[in-house]
């Protein structure tokens, strides 16, 4: 069976959500901070700047990890 589709897949979605994280970083804190509550937790950052600029790093590695990914399949697997 072929999984290069699938992982092609994969890898277009984890650069999508990376770019979401990159671009949307607040939100994405205000999403996490909803879900804990939803399961009883509570969470608060410290520093929200500092949350913010981790989260678009975050971001920035998902998106390379995505990138190096492909660059590995396409060198790698599909020959």
């Amino acid at each position: 069976m072929d999984y290069i589709p699938l992982a092609a897949l994969l890898i277009l979605a984890g650069m999508l959500f990376g770019i979401f994280i990159l671009l949307r970083s607040a939100l994405v804190i205000k999403l996490q901070i909803k879900f804990y509550e939803m399961i009883n937790w509570r969470i608060s950052p410290i520093s929200m700047e500092k949350e913010v600029r981790n989260t678009k790093y975050m971001g920035m590695f998902l998106i390379l990890f995505c990138l190096s990914a492909s660059v590995y399949i396409r060198f790698f697997i599909s020959a």
